[in-house]
């Protein structure tokens, strides 16, 4: 008993250190969940981008199979996915994003990609740590606040994923896969 006594003890004494250490790697850029987060989300846009810029626009209203959405729809989706879930999961306010009828373009495509990622780069950056830590829903399953930015980075990842059909059907190689 007295060994649980000085093991909580130790414990308690060194919390304060503990919580310093943490807070003092918060700040270094790259260290830190949230850093990770951002990095991440910005490695997305560029991919994304990357997409919009190597695809001929003659073939963006272009399906890979007549079942899947076009290229253009695809890119959409991945791109507006961010800005909706986050909002959605993390209650920010609602994201004010380019009509999609005007991606249909090099321009237009690009422009909409970047003001969704702008959202949730805004969102994330200004993620309070309460927030962070708190439950919330996302599509019926529970999860910290935090987590929501990885879930929003695996659903960009997949659906980028299935856009290579896009390049393959083709004959084009897509941009180099960089997410590792």
């Amino acid at each position: 008993m007295r060994l649980a006594h000085f093991g909580l003890l130790t414990a308690l004494a060194l919390a304060p250190a503990a919580a310093q250490a943490q807070a003092k790697a918060a700040d270094v850029p790259g260290q830190n969940p949230r850093s990770v987060q951002m990095t991440a989300l910005e490695h997305q846009r560029q991919f994304l981008l990357q997409m919009a810029d190597s695809m001929p626009e003659r073939l963006y209203a272009d399906k890979a199979t007549p079942a899947q959405r076009s290229f253009t729809e695809q890119v959409q989706h991945a791109a507006g996915a961010v800005p909706f879930v986050s909002a959605m999961a993390l209650k920010g306010p609602k994201p004010a994003l380019p009509d999609t009828a005007t991606a249909n373009t090099r321009a237009g495509l690009k422009a909409y990609i970047n003001a969704s990622f702008d959202y949730a780069a805004n969102l994330l950056k200004n993620q309070t740590a309460e927030s962070r830590a708190s439950t919330v829903s996302l599509f019926g399953k529970s999860m910290p606040g935090w987590q929501v930015w990885d879930e929003i980075h695996t659903h960009t990842v997949w659906t980028a994923g299935q856009v290579v059909a896009n390049f393959r059907k083709n004959g084009m190689a897509p941009p180099a896969f960089t997410f590792f």
